[in-house]
């Protein structure tokens, strides 16, 4: 079932995908010859609207649109892609991340209303203190508190603790017990301990001189966000993954540029299986955040340079524009062909590196 479903949320992100370039195609009098859902061969033709064909086929990794004059030298004459202005091709090609990208928004906020992890300002019967970041070496490091905990308690040897608890009230009874010792109860997976931490000074570099047992905190909560909040929520959210899916990108493309690619963090679809099956435990909207992930990676990855993929069509589109002609055709497909071993080498890494993960 979990496999189904990561095969669902591939093939709906691809279909969003494909579907942008078919609105666009459509608005700018691109003829659309086709509509597919997965890969050929064909299993089935829905029917055929206008100039379109609506079809279901056999290999359900995806989805496709075919345009006239995408391929091959005798598509010219009106309707065609490769005939239309330029800038009318590359609004054609964006439109497909573009989807992606408004597909990921829809999908984290959709979490968010439909209910997932979030941080809050003030206490509320479902908030939660969880450890957001640790200090190596610290006195909570020692104790065995890990990024992610919940603090369930804290208390001192005269049986004071903050109330009510909140990373301010929690700072402010750390720093004013130094060396004394404290007694927290955190929670770990499903398991609650108990510690005993003592407040010392320099536990953090930049204020040395505030006793500190080197936990950052964060109160959270999963309750659901009205609509308007959660789509405000969702569209932060879209930023930020953006930033952090094009500086993996970065990293990857400097360390390939060393002769050395860093792909152990990279997940390819067997690998989504454990993430998938994770997500789908905490609830709907965890899952729904996770495919939100997923689309804003493939639109950045849809954007890098490489002939197959809509980035290097577009630098194709670029130097097209510069040349005020069209590029010989059989560069194009020696381009493509190259293209697409590359995508098909840096597959087969990735799984391999998947099943690496999967089996250790």
């Amino acid at each position: 079932m979990i496999a189904l479903l990561v095969i669902a949320i591939l093939v709906f992100l691809i279909v969003v995908h494909e579907l942008g370039h078919f609105i666009a195609a459509k608005i700018f009098g691109v003829k659309v010859t086709e509509f597919g859902v997965g890969y050929p061969p064909r299993a089935f033709l829905f029917g055929k609207i206008g100039d379109t064909e609506y079809s279901l086929n056999w290999i359900p990794f995806g989805g496709f649109v075919r345009l006239f004059g995408d391929d091959g030298d005798k598509q010219h004459g009106v309707g065609s892609f490769v005939d239309s202005p330029r800038w009318k091709q590359a609004v054609i090609l964006v439109a497909g991340v573009t989807m992606n990208a408004l597909a990921a928004w829809l999908l984290f906020s959709s979490a968010y209303a439909v209910g997932i992890l979030h941080p809050v300002d003030s206490p509320s019967p479902t908030s939660r203190l969880i450890v957001s970041d640790l200090v190596v070496g610290s006195p909570a490091d020692v104790a065995g508190i890990q990024v992610g905990d919940d603090i369930v308690a804290l208390t001192d040897d005269k049986g004071a603790s903050p109330a009510p608890l909140t990373p301010e009230t929690v700072l402010d009874f750390v720093s004013a017990r130094a060396g004394a010792a404290l007694s927290i109860t955190y929670k770990h997976l499903d398991a609650t301990t108990t510690a005993i931490v003592h407040p010392a000074h320099a536990v953090v570099a930049s204020e040395a001189g505030r006793p500190a047992i080197g936990v950052g905190l964060v109160l959270v909560t999963t309750e659901s966000l009205p609509w308007k909040q959660a789509f405000i929520e969702g569209y932060y959210q879209s930023l930020g993954t953006l930033e952090v899916s094009i500086a993996g990108l970065w990293n990857i493309i400097k360390t390939a540029a060393h002769g050395a690619p860093d792909l152990q963090h990279v997940t390819g679809p067997v690998g989504l299986v454990s993430y998938v099956a994770e997500a789908s435990r905490s609830g709907l909207g965890y899952v729904l955040s996770l495919a939100g992930f997923i689309s804003i990676n493939l639109a950045v990855i849809n954007l890098i340079p490489i002939p197959a993929l809509d980035g290097g069509r577009l630098l194709i589109v670029g130097i097209e524009a510069l040349m005020r002609r069209n590029a010989p055709r059989l560069a194009l497909q020696l381009l493509n062909t190259l293209g697409v071993a590359l995508i098909i080498m840096l597959m087969v890494t990735v799984t391999y590196h998947d099943i690496i993960r999967l089996v250790t």
